[in-house]
Parts: structure tokens; sequence; C-alpha cells
């Protein structure tokens, strides 16, 4: 009997975060994440206005849990569509702030797929396939004023210009 070990190929996946950046620190940051294969879970557009269904309202109730869980953390803004989320965050330079970006998306990740799957069970909601999330996410740094308001309209505006190019 031959015996074949589990595959022992090595993912290499390399990270598209800033290197060397600090994103604890205080500051703004753009977010998008996706459904995991872009699922359309969250309800659809109708009209140029996002019409939330039930897990949309839940996953627009995660941006108030982010800030009921992290004492600096702010959603400045924030848009739930078909299949993904876009935000603001700002994060509070406080000196004893530990919270990182990565821990505002882990949090919204585990918290809104929890409460999925027991929504899937209690309430009978559409079942997801695999996941409910990407496993990554775009980040941008806001820098600067201008830029936090061209995004800022950006994510207002969403709705509006979905299936535009």
């Amino acid at each position: 009997m031959i015996i074949v070990p589990k595959s022992t190929k090595k993912y290499n996946r390399k990270s598209i975060r800033l290197n060397g950046y600090d994103y604890a620190q205080g500051g703004l940051y753009f977010i998008t994440i996706n459904t995991y294969h872009n699922q359309y879970l969250f309800g659809e557009i109708k009209n140029e206005v996002m019409i939330l269904n039930a897990p949309g309202k839940m996953i627009n109730a995660m941006f108030s849990e982010i800030e009921n869980e992290f004492e600096y953390v702010i959603i400045t803004e924030s848009v739930v569509m078909p299949n993904h989320v876009h935000f603001i965050v700002k994060i509070a330079g406080k000196p004893n702030n530990i919270v990182s970006l990565g821990d505002v998306i882990q949090m919204f990740k585990r918290y809104s797929t929890v409460k999925y799957i027991e929504n899937v069970k209690k309430n009978n909601w559409g079942r997801f396939i695999g996941k409910v999330w990407h496993r990554n996410y775009y980040e941008h740094i806001i820098r600067n004023e201008k830029d936090y308001e061209r995004i800022a309209k950006y994510v207002r505006e969403n709705p509006k210009n979905w299936g535009r190019k």
C-alpha cells in the first residue's frame, strides 16, 4: 500500500499591507471586504438604492458593534452592498491603544459570520457557500482631507453607481 502524504506544496502568500506600516497607529482607513466568491447575500440594488435584506441589516448593525467593541474606533462612513461592504475606520491615536486595523477587521468578520450562521439555523436565512467573507480585504490609508472627502463620496454613492463602469 502506498501512502500519499498530504500536499507538501507551500503557499507563498504575499501580504498586501504596506510594509513596515503600524496599523495600530491613529488614522483613517478605507476598507472593502467582499463576500466569498462574490455571493449576493445582503440584498439588492433597486433604482440606485440598496435594499437590505435581513442579513444585510445585520451586517449594517455590525458597524455599531465595532464601535462598541473598541473604545478608540469610529466608523465614519459605511455602505452594505449585495456582495461587499465599504467603510471608513478611524482609529484614535491614544498612547495606550493596542487595537490594530487587523483586530477591527477580524472582529467584524468573526462576529458577522457567527450571527449569520445563528440566523440560518433560527430564522431560515439563505445559506452561504463555503464562507461568508473572502479571506482578505482591501485597505487604503487615508492621508488627507481631500482623500477622505473623495472616498466618503464614493462610499455614499456606491449604490447609485452599482453596475456602471
